[in-house]
């Protein structure tokens, strides 16, 4: 069956409705699992990240919209979420994963996070049960693009990073850092290039809070920062002018009641905040607070894409690269297809063959003379070769089935007038002494 993708992204929904549809940690196991017992599905793949969360399936029509109905009865969607859905059907299913691996469906235009984020969905799609023979090929050829098109492009040099947009904002915010300080919240990649940002742009001090300290005290090491454990965050927010936070929690990890204390230790000095997060990590009320200024990873939009205007040749480059792509992989599955079609043919083929040589054998056993058996041989495997190919033929002809017969005429070379000329080198056989 062929490949179908059902979700959304940051084009087709705001942070406020992609973060009612996240599949992390033992959510997307459960629904892998889910999704394979629904009819029509037989092979699934949940990719979830703070840009988009979309489902590849191998899938008849009905398990398509078995897959629809399945994510729409979850408490957590709204209306909203049903109108930010989009689907792909086979075969533009293909060139939109193609697309999604390059990263030239990001926000971020060629950033490389999203390859390895995709082949740890697959990864974990494998461990449980949920990859077969389609998709694995399928997966597999991606990979493969997606390295192409990074290796022949200039997609990937020099990507603009939503970190990046959100130190370069907070640096117009304040002209400047080096009496500022800065809080980061979680210690994956983002903030690591966070940290990493503010550490070159010259930052006065930098705090590093992650539910696991060591990861904090980690990161906090290679930037001169400090670090702390999340259950600390009260006694460091009233000194924090920046704020930026990325971690992976269903829940806020600041509230609206801790920004509060913190907004009236601070006196009226303001808080530049950012929420890379989705779902969010800084609670949405936050934003109505004086002095307190939140961004979220949809409003550094802009920002990014200042920062990616100068790379239309590389995208064009890119995406006739996945056009090539995308028709050779549908090459390959069409020859695949007629793969056991040609496979049965070479053993019908084959069976008529041996029955001939059996009764040619016995032939040959009782005397019969050396050319006798070789006319019967050649006259009855011919025969039976042609046999059922005849009466379909004379069933087309009695029908007016003319693509039946002009096929045919085609499949074995035939002239308008039925008739096949001996190849040269035949003819040449035939009158050589």
């Amino acid at each position: 069956m062929p490949l179908h993708i059902l979700g959304l992204n940051h084009i087709t929904a705001p942070v406020e409705i992609r973060e009612q549809v996240v599949f992390a940690g033992e959510d997307a196991g459960r629904a892998l699992s889910e999704l394979l017992h629904l009819p029509g599905v037989q092979e699934a793949v949940v990719l979830s990240t703070c840009n988009r969360t979309e489902f590849y399936v191998d899938a008849s029509g009905e398990g398509v919209r078995e897959l629809r109905a399945w994510l729409l009865q979850d408490p957590r969607l709204d209306a909203d979420a049903e109108r930010s859905l989009y689907s792909f059907g086979h075969p533009e299913s293909i060139r939109h994963l193609f697309r999604v691996a390059c990263g030239l469906d990001s926000m971020i235009l060629g950033e490389p996070q999203i390859l390895g984020q995709l082949k740890d969905a697959f990864r974990h799609a494998e461990r449980h049960g949920t990859v077969g023979m389609t998709l694995n090929r399928l997966f597999q050829h991606t990979f493969s693009v997606a390295k192409k098109v990074r290796t022949d492009t200039e997609i990937g040099v020099s990507p603009v990073s939503v970190a990046y947009a959100a130190v370069n904002l907070a640096n117009q915010f304040f002209s400047g850092f080096s009496h500022h300080t800065a809080l980061l919240v979680g210690a994956g990649t983002t903030i690591e290039l966070v940290a990493r940002h503010l550490h070159g742009k010259g930052i006065g001090r930098m705090f590093v809070a992650n539910r696991d300290l060591q990861r904090a005290q980690t990161l906090a090491l290679q930037f001169g920062a400090f670090a702390l454990p999340l259950s600390a965050l009260d006694g460091t927010l009233p000194d924090a002018d920046i704020l930026i936070s990325s971690t992976a929690s269903p829940d806020p990890v600041v509230s609206v009641e801790q920004m509060q204390k913190a907004v009236r230790s601070r006196r009226r000095k303001p808080v530049f905040a950012v929420d890379l997060a989705v779902p969010r990590d800084l609670d949405p009320l936050i934003s109505v607070l004086d002095d307190v200024y939140l961004y979220t990873i949809d409003d550094l939009d802009k920002v990014v894409i200042e920062g990616q205007s100068n790379r239309e040749a590389a995208v064009a480059e890119a995406n006739r690269i996945l056009d090539e792509e995308t028709r050779r992989y549908l090459d390959i599955e069409r020859s695949k297809e007629v793969a056991p079609v040609i496979t049965a043919l070479r053993d019908h083929g084959d069976a008529l063959r041996r029955e001939v040589l059996r009764q040619a054998r016995r032939r040959l056993d009782k005397g019969a003379d050396t050319d006798e058996v070789l006319e019967y041989v050649t006259a009855s495997l011919l025969k039976k070769l042609l046999h059922q190919p005849s009466v379909r033929l004379r069933d087309a002809g009695a029908a007016a089935d003319v693509k039946f017969i002009e096929a045919i005429r085609e499949l074995f070379g035939l002239g308008p007038d039925n008739e096949s000329e001996p190849k040269t080198e035949d003819r040449k056989d035939e009158t050589s002494p």
